[in-house]
């Protein structure tokens, strides 16, 4: 088990999201930067879909109850354990009553933690994600919660260091569309253009993006809801783009622009408030 001791700004638990509700309004969620959490789940020998820790802007802080084995992908906070360094992306091995601690990293957003057996929260509708819309899944991860390790593991693998470095891309290829003709030619040039900055109101359900000048429309006509993909940069009236992530509305009702390139999502993911960011087609 492991022992919550801080949180940090936020610290939830994800797996690879709870698929096959949208038509009953239940998004996905699931981990933001799914490739960071399949790393960590790979290092120590786990099944692809077990639970890990997400921990946003460091400062988690824990205690092992038990011997654990655990390994820290996605943002490279420095963390230790009873107060010495250990490797990012790498197996570490923590003894019983060991404190472990996760700093600030200066690079990316999220962080991600797997210990060997998965933490071991009970599953609502197939997963183990915290869904910060719905409020489906286990609560955030609170201080003094005691976590259980589960047994969601495989054989061990052949690498003890993570052979996929973390990835931060802030140029995101986008695919123009499905409402691209709702814009103007302009907007569709600024998009990939200008550079955006990541607002502050930013969470796991959308990227708020602020930009120099506005994307126009070519039309001001009602859009009838329709559905939303991770990674959709739908437009509202204000003209400056909300990037959908993990957690977004199943449904929507503003145009969408475009939508960044799937293997680009764990990048986008790992944009701070206050980055700059830019689109490419």
């Amino acid at each position: 088990m492991l022992e919550v001791l801080a949180t940090g700004p936020l610290t939830t638990v994800q797996d690879r999201g709870r698929t096959g509700w949208s038509s009953l309004g239940v998004g996905t969620s699931g981990a933001a930067d799914r490739r960071s959490h399949d790393a960590a789940n790979r290092l120590v020998g786990n099944m692809i879909d077990a639970a890990t820790l997400e921990v946003t802007l460091g400062g988690l802080v824990l205690r092992a109850r038990a011997e654990v084995v655990l390994a820290v992908t996605g943002a490279p906070a420095p963390f230790t354990v009873d107060g010495a360094p250990q490797g990012h992306g790498a197996v570490v091995v923590v003894p019983s009553g060991a404190e472990i601690r996760l700093d600030w990293s200066p690079v990316g957003l999220r962080s991600y933690v797997a210990v060997r057996g998965g933490i071991d929260v009970t599953p609502v509708l197939g997963s183990r994600s915290t869904d910060s819309l719905s409020g489906i899944g286990p609560e955030r991860v609170t201080a003094g919660a005691v976590l259980p390790v589960g047994h969601d593991a495989e054989d061990w693998p052949r690498a003890d260091v993570n052979p996929y470095p973390f990835e931060h891309r802030t140029t995101l290829r986008v695919i123009p569309g499905p409402r691209a003709d709702w814009f103007t030619d302009h907007a569709l040039e600024l998009l990939t253009t200008q550079p955006w900055t990541v607002g502050t109101d930013s969470d796991r359900v959308g990227m708020r993006l602020e930009g120099a000048e506005p994307l126009p429309r070519s039309r001001n006509d009602e859009l009838p809801s329709e559905g939303m993909v991770t990674g959709a940069l739908q437009v509202p009236p204000s003209g400056q783009p909300v990037l959908f992530l993990a957690d977004h509305p199943v449904t929507g009702g503003y145009p969408v622009i475009a939508v960044v390139a799937s293997a680009d999502l764990g990048s986008a993911a790992q944009c701070a408030p206050g980055r700059t960011i830019r689109f490419s087609v």
